[in-house]
C-alpha cells in the first residue's frame, strides 16, 4: 500500500469532505460540531502560530490536556509546523510534568483541560511557552483565541514517513517514564492497517475518553479517524461520561479492563445478580433486559467491544457475554504502536487469549517463554537511552515485550504473566500473579487485587471491594471471599497456595499513585506502601486492613 500521513489526508478531506462534520465536542451541556474545513482552518492558524516562533525544525512541543477538539487540531498544526509531539498525561503530577519537559526539552506547551490546573501548570518552567486550549482557567502566554486571530498558513507540507512523529513517555509503572520514538511510517502503519483488521469505516462513530497520550488512543482513535473519516466525539468530564456516552451511540468502543469491571458494577448495583441471572433465564424477557442494559451503557449500536493495557479477568468477558456484549481482547505496548494481536472477530471459546497477530506482525516465543513482536509498527528508540533500547531490541529487529506466553495450534496466544512481575517467595518459589489475580476478580465482589508476597513463605492477595459489597454487612463479604480463596487456592499448585486475602480501606487511583494513567497496577508502589501489612501477622484467613 501507498502510505499515507495524517497530513495528507487532512488535505484530502478539507478538500472532498469540507462540509462533513468531523469532530463532536460537548461544553457546558451543548455540543459543538467542527467541520473538516472547520478543523483544517484552526489547524492551519495554529501552525502558523508555531512557525512565526522560528523553533529549529523538529523541535519538541508537549501537550497536556485530557482529550477534546483542540488537542486532534493541535497534533496536526505541530505536524504541519515540522516539529515533533510529546503528549504528556492529563493526570501527571508536578514531578512527572518536570521530568518530561526536561528530559524532552520542549520549549512550548500546550495546555488545556485538567483536574489540577493550578498545581499542574506551575511545575512548568517559565522558559517555557504555554499556549492555553480554550477552556476556563487556564494561565498561558497566549489564549486560543488569540492563537485563531492570524491568517493561516496556505502551504501543504509532507512529512517524510522516516522523520520522526512523536515521542510517547510511557506510564512509568516501575520507574521513569521512557521517551517512545515513533516515526510516521511505524504509526501511521499502524492506524491504516487497523481500518482493515478491525473492519472500520467513515460510517463508524467513535468516543475518544481513554488518555491521547497513551498509545492505543492516539493510533486506534486519532489517527485512525484521519485515514477512515469516522466521526469522533468528545465527553465533557467524567461526570458527564453516561451521558455523553448515550448520545455517542459509538459502533466501535475501546475500553480497559478497570472500567469494564465498573460497568459491571454499576449495573449490579442496579440489578442483583440473582435477579439479573432470572430475568436472563426467561426466553421471552432475555433478549429485552439485554437490549435495556446495552443500551443504559450507551453500546446498544456497537458491533465491536475491545479492551486492552492490561490483562482481563476472563470472567468478565463471560459476564458480558450473557447480557449480550462481546468484548475482544487486543495487546499492544507503546514500542509497537499498540499493534500486536486482537481476537477479532470475537470467539467464545478463545476468551482468555489476547487473539492472532495482525496482518504484517509476527510474533514468536523466545526460550524463556518471553512474547517478542517484529512488525513496521515497532519503534525507532527510546529518545536519549541507547542501552535501554539494546536491551529490548533483539539483534534481528524483534522487540523484547516482557510478557510471557504461550502460541497454540491456530496462532492464538495466551499471556501467563509479566517477567518482571514474577517473584519468589522465602521458600524460593517463583510466583506469577497474574493469572492468580484473573482467577479471584471472577468474584464480583472484588474491584481490584494484587498477589505479592516476596520473601514470605505463601503468597497473599490484596483486595479492594466494590462500593456495593461495601454497604453490605461485613459477615456476607466474608463468606463470599472466603468460598473465593478457597476455590482458587484449589486449582494452584502448592508454592502458589494463597496464604490469605487481606482487605484494604481505600481504593487504588491514579490520584494516590498506585494506579498509572493507564489505570495499571503500580505493583512497586503498592508493595512498598503496604509493606508492614503485607508482613504482618494475622490469624484467619480474610483480614481488614
Amino acid at each position: 500500500m501507498t502510505l499515507k500521513t495524517p497530513l495528507d489526508m487532512l488535505y484530502q478531506w478539507e478538500l472532498t469532505e469540507p462540509n462533513a462534520v468531523y469532530l463532536k465536542q460537548p461544553i457546558q451541556g451543548e455540543v459543538k460540531e467542527l467541520t473538516w474545513k472547520d478543523v483544517s482552518e484552526q489547524v492551519r492558524k495554529v501552525a502558523s502560530n508555531l512557525i512565526a516562533m522560528n523553533l529549529p525544525n523538529g523541535s519538541h512541543i508537549a501537550l497536556l490536556s485530557k482529550n477534546c477538539a483542540e488537542w486532534f487540531i493541535t497534533d496536526l498544526a505541530i505536524m504541519m509546523a515540522g516539529h515533533i509531539s510529546v503528549p504528556i498525561y492529563s493526570t501527571a503530577g508536578a514531578k512527572t510534568i518536570r521530568y518530561v519537559l526536561e528530559h524532552a526539552k520542549c520549549p512550548v506547551i500546550f495546555i488545556g483541560k485538567l483536574d489540577d490546573t493550578v498545581n499542574q501548570v506551575a511545575a512548568i518552567e517559565n522558559e517555557i511557552v504555554k499556549l492555553a486550549f480554550p477552556y476556563p482557567d487556564i494561565p498561558a502566554d497566549k489564549q486560543w483565541s488569540e492563537l485563531l486571530e492570524v491568517a493561516p498558513y496556505a502551504e501543504n507540507p509532507i512529512p517524510d514517513l522516516d522523520s520522526v512523529m512523536t515521542i510517547i513517555y510511557t506510564s512509568g509503572s516501575t520507574g521513569n517514564p521512557k521517551g517512545v520514538v515513533h516515526n510516521y511510517r511505524s504509526i501511521c502503519w499502524a492506524a491504516h492497517a487497523s481500518l482493515q483488521e478491525l473492519g472500520v469505516s467513515s460510517k463508524d462513530r467513535v468516543m475518544s475518553y481513554l488518555p491521547l497520550a497513551h498509545i492505543t488512543e492516539r493510533v486506534l482513535i486519532e489517527v485512525a479517524s484521519f485515514y477512515s473519516r469516522k466521526r469522533v466525539s468528545f465527553i465533557e468530564s467524567l461526570d458527564t461520561f453516561s451521558r455523553d456516552i448515550c448520545a455517542t451511540q459509538p459502533t466501535l468502543f475501546i475500553s480497559v479492563p478497570r472500567l469494564w469491571t465498573r460497568f459491571q458494577m454499576g449495573v449490579l448495583a442496579n440489578m442483583p445478580q440473582k435477579k439479573l441471572n432470572f430475568l436472563l433465564s426467561i426466553p421471552i424477557v432475555k433478549n429485552v433486559v439485554k437490549k435495556k442494559i446495552q443500551q443504559k451503557l450507551g453500546l446498544s449500536d456497537t458491533r465491536l467491544c475491545a479492551s486492552g493495557s492490561a490483562p482481563i479477568p476472563a470472567s468478565t468477558l463471560e459476564w458480558f457475554r450473557t447480557i449480550g456484549i462481546n468484548i475482544s481482547e487486543g495487546w499492544g505496548m507503546t514500542e509497537n504502536s499498540a499493534y500486536g494481536t486482537c481476537c477479532v472477530p470475537f470467539r467464545a471459546d478463545k476468551i482468555g487469549c489476547i487473539g492472532k497477530a495482525y496482518e504484517g506482525v509476527d510474533v514468536r516465543i523466545a526460550s524463556d517463554g518471553e512474547i517478542q513482536v517484529k512488525g513496521p509498527c515497532n519503534m525507532k528508540e527510546y529518545y536519549l537511552e541507547p542501552d535501554k533500547t539494546a536491551e529490548v531490541l533483539t539483534e534481528d529487529g524483534y522487540l523484547k515485550t516482557g510478557d510471557k506466553g504461550s502460541i497454540d495450534n491456530e496462532g492464538f496466544i495466551t499471556i501467563t504473566g509479566r517477567l518482571k512481575e514474577i517473584f519468589k517467595t522465602s521458600k524460593g518459589k517463583y510466583i506469577a500473579p497474574v493469572p492468580i489475580e484473573s482467577k479471584l476478580m471472577a468474584n464480583s465482589i472484588i474491584e481490584q487485587v494484587c498477589v505479592t508476597g516476596s520473601h514470605l513463605k505463601q503468597p497473599i492477595a490484596l483486595v479492594v471491594l466494590s462500593e456495593d459489597a461495601l454497604k453490605r454487612p461485613f459477615k456476607e463479604s466474608e463468606e463470599s471471599l472466603l468460598a473465593s480463596l478457597e476455590e482458587v487456592n484449589a486449582t494452584l499448585e502448592t508454592h502458589s497456595v494463597l496464604e490469605r486475602l487481606v482487605i484494604l480501606k481505600d481504593e487504588w487511583t491514579v490520584e494516590n499513585d498506585l494506579l498509572t494513567p493507564t489505570l495499571k497496577i503500580k505493583r512497586h508502589t503498592l508493595e512498598k506502601k503496604y509493606k508492614d501489612l503485607i508482613n504482618g501477622v494475622f490469624t484467619g484467613k480474610i483480614a481488614k486492613q
